[in-house]
């Protein structure tokens, strides 16, 4: 197992203790997926938080037969269907692989274990919901005061990757767009 990434990362928000680095990596799971399968399904209960050590994400939803993209994550990113997990409900959501993926995951019960047994967990868990937390309320601002133009330009800047990795359709559900419609903004080289 090669933790170095997922350490790094956390290691960035609060320096980890040797018996809390030793406990997460006898806990950790180590999984390798391919492209398009799914981590959580709709009616399923989220069982797992993920870290993504390697791939590309999406989570997605139906609603009236049509499928709309709640976000994507890639190397580097934690990855979870929030409602089902923290309650263990019923996802809302799916979760999709796009590519082939190797990441590391723990239950909920683990979870609960080392904010009960290292309370410098606890600022992890706290300063990583805070941060998706704020991109989950900045998409939602974004989508209703923006145009789809300069949407489409804002994620093109923040993030390129999306369009390398994920198809244009997913993209233009992620933007609440039609994809005629973010096919009319790409050719547009003038904008």
């Amino acid at each position: 197992m090669n933790l170095s990434l997922l350490l790094q990362t956390i290691n960035s928000i609060t320096p980890l203790s040797n018996d809390l680095m030793h406990r997460l990596g006898n806990m950790l799971k180590e999984e390798s997926f391919a492209k398009r399968e799914h981590l959580v399904r709709e009616g399923q209960v989220a069982k797992r938080i993920y870290f993504i050590q390697e791939g590309f994400a999406r989570a997605y939803y139906f609603h009236h037969e049509k499928e709309f993209t709640n976000w994507f994550m890639g190397t580097g990113d934690f990855m979870i269907s929030i409602y089902s997990f923290f309650t263990q409900q019923p996802a809302l959501e799916n979760i999709e692989l796009l590519e082939n993926t190797v990441v590391y995951s723990l239950t909920w019960a683990q979870l609960q274990s080392l904010y009960k047994d290292f309370p410098e967990f606890n600022i992890v868990g706290r300063v990583l919901t805070e941060k998706y937390y704020m991109m989950s309320e900045e998409r939602s601002i974004l989508l209703r005061t923006m145009s789809a133009t300069d949407r489409y330009h804002l994620l093109v800047e923040r993030y390129p990757q999306i369009l390398l990795r994920a198809k244009l359709g997913q993209v233009a559900s992620y933007l609440a767009i039609s994809q005629e419609t973010l096919s009319r903004i790409r050719a547009n080289k003038n904008i």
